[in-house]
C-alpha cells in the first residue's frame, strides 16, 4: 500500500514563499560584492562544476544547511554566525525557498532567496564565474 503524503512539495513551497522574501535577479545583482550580504549557493557540487557560480558566493550543499547554521552543531560554519543578510539560491528557486524558510526559522535574519535561482540569474546576464573543469583521472 503506497504511503499517503499529508503535505506535498507544492504546499511546502507555498508556505515558504509566503514567509520568505523573494528577490528578483535585478534586486539580487545590486547586492553582489556588498560587505553586509552573503550569497549562499545551495546547489550540489556537480551543478557548480557544470554551470559555474555567482562570484563570491558561499557554497553550502542543501543537505548540510541546518547543521552549518546551528552554532551547537559540530559542523557549524562561522559565516552563518555573522550579522549579515543571507541570500539563498539554487538552480530554479525551489530548494532556496525551502532553505531560506528553514534558516529564518532557525533565527537567521534577514534572509531572502533569488526568484528563479541560478537559472534566472544566468539568463539575465548577471555575473557568472565559468565552471572549473575537474581534472581527468588517468587510466592505468
Amino acid at each position: 500500500m503506497p504511503q499517503t503524503i499529508t503535505k506535498g512539495y507544492k504546499a511546502l513551497l507555498a508556505e515558504a514563499e509566503a514567509k520568505v522574501k523573494a528577490l528578483s535577479v535585478e534586486q539580487a545583482k545590486a547586492l553582489v560584492g556588498r560587505d553586509d550580504t552573503v550569497f549562499v549557493d545551495l546547489r550540489d557540487p556537480r551543478e557548480l562544476e557544470r554551470d559555474g557560480r555567482v562570484p563570491g558566493a558561499f557554497h553550502c550543499p542543501r543537505g548540510m544547511l541546518e547543521f552549518w547554521i546551528d552554532p551547537e552543531s559540530p559542523y557549524a560554519k562561522p559565516v552563518f554566525q555573522e550579522d549579515k543578510q543571507f541570500v539563498f539560491f539554487c538552480a530554479g528557486g525551489w530548494r532556496s525557498a525551502l532553505a531560506a524558510k528553514a534558516a529564518q526559522e532557525m533565527g537567521l535574519k534577514p534572509v531572502a532567496h533569488i526568484e528563479g535561482g541560478f537559472g534566472a540569474w544566468k539568463k539575465a546576464g548577471a555575473p557568472v564565474e565559468a565552471p572549473t573543469p575537474k581534472p581527468e583521472k588517468s587510466v592505468g
